[in-house]
């Protein structure tokens, strides 16, 4: 397997500080120590991210993602990334690594050290899993209270709901709780009993021809993958909307997808223990579309 490409961002936001003397981005060694053990993103997860899928050379969704990670920052009180300097680290590491399937540019911005108002920031280009089972198959879901009401976001912005935040602990939680009940994934829920979206991943469903997934308003991610799928139902004749979703809604769906950037579309063919419907022809055509291989 080729070795990780490590891009070091040295003018990450802006405005930026012209009297460093440092390029604005260049080549590091992945295996040298770059970042300090006092990094607020090393000690208290006080980060964003993004990750953004690279197939033929392409990145489809590198817009998305850098308004994405602009919202992140600027939810965390970071200062603003400077798009230019990004998409330029973005393009470098995508041309200096080997050619694969699919590469997975990690984009990473910190608080940097307490104390110095100086942010520490990266993008890491690595071969992602093979997930092409999990599309064919499907995964096994279970559905976990995320312990906040639908409307967090507007009665306690402090929490951050809607933040691709380094702090994953509690994603990481939901998903090991997921494979002691013998699933594959979790699709989160509020407490007041609506579906939110997965630790890494959008919730899409379809019943009959809507294509429907919770709103950003419920306090979860923009989903990059979510917006390109909804493209591709619309061109097919299906009406798409963001909408409030029960779990009655989800067990009465016709077809249940978990999407994101790596891994695209991966139906879910159970949830707690319940057989689901799903739509392999529909998924095979939907994964074309994210992955770019309808242009053939």
């Amino acid at each position: 397997m080729p070795s990780p490409v490590l891009v070091l961002v040295n003018s990450p936001v802006l405005p930026h500080d012209d009297s460093s003397s440092r390029p604005a981005i260049e080549i590091a060694d992945p295996t040298s120590p770059h970042v300090s053990v006092l990094d607020l993103g090393v000690t208290r997860g006080d980060g964003i991210f993004e990750t953004i899928m690279v197939t033929r050379g392409e990145a489809p969704a590198i817009d998305a993602h850098l308004a994405r990670f602009a919202s992140s920052a600027a939810l965390l009180d970071l200062p603003e990334p400077d798009p230019a300097v990004w998409r330029e680290a973005v393009a470098l590491a995508m041309s200096s690594h080997p050619t694969v399937d699919v590469l997975a540019v990690k984009l990473v911005l910190t608080r940097g050290m307490e104390g110095t108002g100086v942010p520490t920031a990266w993008a890491l280009a690595m071969p992602t899993k093979d997930f092409s089972a999990d599309r064919e198959t499907g995964i096994r879901v279970v559905a976990l209270d995320r312990g906040y009401r639908h409307d967090v976001a507007q009665t306690s912005p402090w929490l951050l709901q809607g933040a691709k935040t380094l702090s994953y602990a509690i994603n990481s939680a939901a998903l090991r709780e997921a494979g002691r009940r013998g699933a594959d994934d979790v699709i989160f829920t509020s407490s007041d009993g609506f579906v939110l979206e997965a630790p890494t991943a959008s919730v899409l469903l379809r019943h009959g021809d809507r294509i429907l997934t919770p709103p950003t308003e419920h306090g979860i991610l923009h989903g990059t993958t979510q917006r390109r799928a909804f493209e591709f139902f619309a061109a097919r004749g299906y009406v798409t909307r963001a909408l409030p979703v029960t779990r009655i809604d989800l067990e009465r769906a016709d077809a249940v997808w978990l999407a994101s950037s790596i891994r695209q579309a991966v139906p879910v063919v159970e949830l707690d223990g319940r057989p689901l419907q799903h739509d392999l022809e529909l998924t095979r055509a939907l994964n074309a579309h994210l992955s770019l291989r309808d242009r053939d």
